[in-house]
C-alpha cells in the first residue's frame, strides 16, 4: 500500500467528545465496528450516517438501528434525481447508463425515502439540495422537484433537513424561502462565503464544516467560519471524501474529525475543548438526539 492510499495516523484525542455530523461509512474500508472504535478512541463518539440513494438510505437506517452511536439521514442525492428521471450516467452512483425512469420513477424513490424518514432512528432527511457542478441544465428541474419533496418530507416527519449545495447557493436559498425551511436545517459541507454565512445565521441554519476548511485555497471558507455563530457550527468528515490537510488525498474517516476541529478552533479563536463541547451540543440539537 502506497503512502497515498494508507489511512492517516490517529490524531491526538480531543478533550471533549464530539460528533461527526456527516459521514458515509458504507463507502469506507473496514467494518462499522472498526470505524466506530477508531473514532471513539479520539473522542468522536457519535456519527450521522448519510444515504445518497434508496439502497444507501436503507443501509443507513439499518445501521442506525443496530448501533447506538450511529444516527441516520436518508435521501436521494441531488445528482441521483436526474439519474432516475433521465437515465443520466453521470449521476451519483456512477453505475453507467440506465433507461430513463421519468417522474413516476422519481416519485417511487421519494416514497421509499418518505417511509424511511418515519423511522425513529432516522434523524435527518438528506443529503438533498442542488448541485450545478455535476448536473447540467437538463437535470435542474428533476433536482429542484426532488429538493422540494425532501423539504416537505422533513417537515412532515419533524426531521432535520441536510442540504448539499454545490455551486447553487442562490437557488438553494430561494427554494428554502419558497417552501419554508424545516425547523432544523443543516448546510452540509458548507461551501458559501462569509456573506452567505450571515444569511444562514439570520435564518438559524446550521453550518457544518468539513476537511476542506483546512485547504490552502479555502480562505473564503475560513472567513465564513469566522463569522458563523458558534451555536450554529457543526463539524463533519464527509468521509471518505475531503480528508483534511496534511492528509489530503488519503482516505478520510470519522477518526480524523479532531484534525478539522482543531483547525476550526484556530480560525474562531476558541479553545478546542470549548469548540468541541459547543459542536457536540449543536449536533445533538440539530438532529434531535
Amino acid at each position: 500500500m502506497s503512502s497515498k492510499d494508507a489511512p492517516p495516523p490517529l490524531p491526538e484525542p480531543l478533550g471533549a467528545s464530539v460528533a461527526d455530523s456527516h459521514t458515509h461509512l458504507d463507502m469506507q474500508s473496514g467494518t462499522v465496528d472498526e470505524a466506530l472504535t477508531k473514532a471513539a478512541a479520539v473522542g468522536v463518539t457519535t456519527v450521522v450516517q448519510v444515504g445518497c440513494d434508496v439502497k444507501g438510505s436503507r443501509w443507513a437506517a439499518e445501521t442506525a438501528a443496530a448501533y447506538d452511536a450511529v444516527h441516520a439521514a436518508v435521501a436521494l442525492h441531488p445528482n441521483e434525481a436526474p439519474r432516475i428521471v433521465l437515465g443520466d450516467p453521470d449521476g451519483w452512483s456512477r453505475q453507467g447508463a440506465r433507461e430513463p425512469g421519468g417522474d413516476a420513477a422519481l416519485d417511487e424513490a421519494l416514497a421509499e425515502i418518505d417511509a424511511l424518514a418515519a423511522l425513529p432512528h432516522v434523524r435527518g432527511v438528506g443529503e438533498t439540495g442542488l448541485d450545478y457542478f455535476r448536473t447540467g441544465p437538463e437535470g435542474m428541474a428533476a433536482q429542484e422537484r426532488s429538493f422540494r419533496a425532501h423539504i416537505e418530507i422533513a417537515k412532515r416527519h419533524g426531521k432535520a433537513l441536510v442540504i448539499h449545495d454545490r455551486e447553487a447557493h442562490d437557488d438553494v436559498l430561494r427554494v428554502l424561502r419558497e417552501e419554508g425551511a424545516p425547523e432544523r436545517t443543516v448546510f452540509h459541507c458548507y461551501s458559501g462565503d462569509a456573506e452567505m454565512a450571515k444569511v444562514c445565521a439570520e435564518a438559524g441554519y446550521f453550518m457544518s464544516f468539513a476537511g476542506n476548511v483546512t485547504f490552502k485555497n479555502a480562505q473564503p471558507l475560513r472567513d465564513a467560519l469566522a463569522v458563523a455563530p458558534a451555536e450554529l457550527v457543526l463539524v463533519e468528515t464527509d468521509a471518505p471524501f475531503l480528508t483534511p490537510a496534511p492528509y489530503r488525498g488519503r482516505p478520510n474517516a470519522p477518526y480524523l474529525i479532531p484534525v478539522t476541529l482543531r483547525a476550526m478552533a484556530e480560525v474562531k479563536g476558541m479553545d478546542e475543548d470549548a469548540l468541541a463541547t459547543a459542536v457536540a451540543a449543536n449536533t445533538a440539537r440539530a438532529f434531535d438526539y
